[in-house]
C-alpha cells in the first residue's frame, strides 16, 4: 500500500480502521432493540388495537419525520428572492474554484457522445475533463480517437488535451470498479473542485455554473448535491416507468434539502455532484472496497470538515 491515498484511506477509514462506539450509542441502540422486542411481543401476548403496536409506532414514527421533513423543506415554496436567498446573495463571494469533471466509464460508448456534447455546451466551462476509462472493451477507445479527438496515451497514463477540445482528457486504465478510476482521475488533476458525472448523466446548460456558484458563495461548503431526474425511452412503457422514477427522485431530493437545512445531509449522489479536492484527498478518497462509493465518502467528508473547522454544509444546484 504504497499510494498515499491508499494510505490516508487505511488510517481514517471506519471500515478498515473502525473507532470505538461510544456508549452512548450503544445505550441507544440497545433501548431500540429492547423497544422493538416489546412492541413485536404484544402482537402475541395481547388483543385488540394494543396487539398492533409495532405497526402504530411506526406509523406515528413515519408520520412525525414526513412531518419533519416538510417542514424543514418549506423553504422550497418561498418565492425567489425572499430573506434568505436575499442574505446568501449578500455575502461577499469568494473566488470561483476551478472546476474539473470526472466522467467514470466502462462500456459507455453508447451513452458517453451525449454526455461529452451537454459537457461542451456548458455555459461555465470546465477547466478540466478527464474520461476515466475503467478498462472499456467496447468502441469507447475508437470514439475518443476518431470523433473526440484524442490519442491513445496507453494503460495506466492520461493523454494530452483532445486536438478539438483543449480541456478534454481521456485517463486509460485497467478495469478496477468506479471506485479506482474515480481515485485515479483524482491524482491526475489538478483543480480546486472536482465534479463527478455518470457516462450517461445529461446535463444541463448551467449545470457548471451551478456548482462552481455554490462554492464561491460558501467557503465552507465540502460538497454539493446536483438534482438528478430519469429519463427513459419514448414508448408508453418507457415514459410509465419514468413517471414513477421521477416522482421517486423528486421526493428524495425535496427529503435530503430538508436534511442540508438540519445540518444533516449524508448523501450526496455521485451521478451528479461536486466536492472539494483537497477534502477528498485528505480523507483518502473513494473506497473501492464499497458498492456505494459515494454515500460512504459522505460520512467521511463530514467527519473531516467537523475536525477541521469547516462545518458542514449541503446546496442542492
Amino acid at each position: 500500500m504504497n499510494d498515499p491515498l491508499d494510505q490516508v484511506l487505511a488510517r481514517i477509514s471506519p471500515r478498515i480502521a473502525p473507532p470505538p462506539t461510544p456508549l452512548v450509542s450503544i445505550a441507544i441502540h440497545l433501548s431500540v432493540i429492547a423497544l422493538w422486542c416489546v412492541l413485536f411481543a404484544r402482537a402475541f401476548f395481547l388483543q385488540g388495537v394494543v396487539a398492533w403496536g409495532t405497526g402504530i409506532a411506526y406509523v406515528i414514527y413515519d408520520t412525525l419525520l414526513l412531518g419533519y421533513v416538510a417542514w424543514q423543506a418549506r423553504a422550497l415554496l418561498r418565492p425567489a428572492g425572499e430573506p434568505e436567498e436575499l442574505a446568501l446573495s449578500a455575502r461577499p463571494p469568494v473566488k470561483q474554484p476551478t472546476l474539473g469533471v470526472i466522467v467514470a466509464a466502462h462500456n459507455e460508448a453508447s451513452v458517453l457522445p451525449i454526455t461529452l456534447e451537454a459537457l461542451f455546451l456548458q455555459r461555465h466551462a470546465p477547466q478540466q475533463i478527464v474520461i476515466a476509462d475503467d478498462g472499456s472493451t467496447d468502441g469507447t477507445a475508437a470514439l475518443l480517437t476518431q470523433h473526440d479527438g484524442l490519442t491513445d496515451p496507453g494503460e495506466g497514463h492520461m493523454s494530452m488535451p483532445s486536438r478539438d477540445y483543449p480541456n478534454l482528457h481521456w485517463l486509460k486504465l485497467p478495469h478496477g470498479g468506479k471506485a479506482r478510476a474515480l481515485n485515479a482521475a483524482l491524482r491526475a488533476m489538478d483543480t480546486e473542485a472536482v465534479m463527478t458525472v455518470d457516462a450517461d448523466t445529461l446535463l444541463e446548460p448551467d449545470a457548471c455554473a451551478a456548482m462552481a456558484d455554490a462554492f464561491s458563495r460558501e467557503s465552507a461548503l465540502v460538497a454539493a448535491a446536483g438534482l438528478l431526474t430519469p429519463v427513459c425511452d419514448t414508448s408508453l412503457s418507457g415514459r410509465f416507468f419514468q413517471w414513477f422514477q421521477r416522482y421517486e427522485y423528486i421526493r428524495n431530493f425535496i427529503s435530503r434539502f430538508a436534511w442540508m437545512r438540519a445540518d444533516s445531509l449524508l448523501l450526496v449522489s455521485g451521478a451528479f455532484a461536486a466536492f472539494r479536492r483537497d477534502a477528498v484527498m485528505a480523507v483518502g478518497g473513494f473506497d473501492p472496497c464499497c458498492l456505494v462509493e459515494d454515500y460512504e465518502l459522505i460520512h467521511r467528508l463530514r467527519r473531516y470538515s467537523v475536525s477541521a473547522g469547516l462545518g458542514w454544509a449541503g446546496t442542492c444546484a
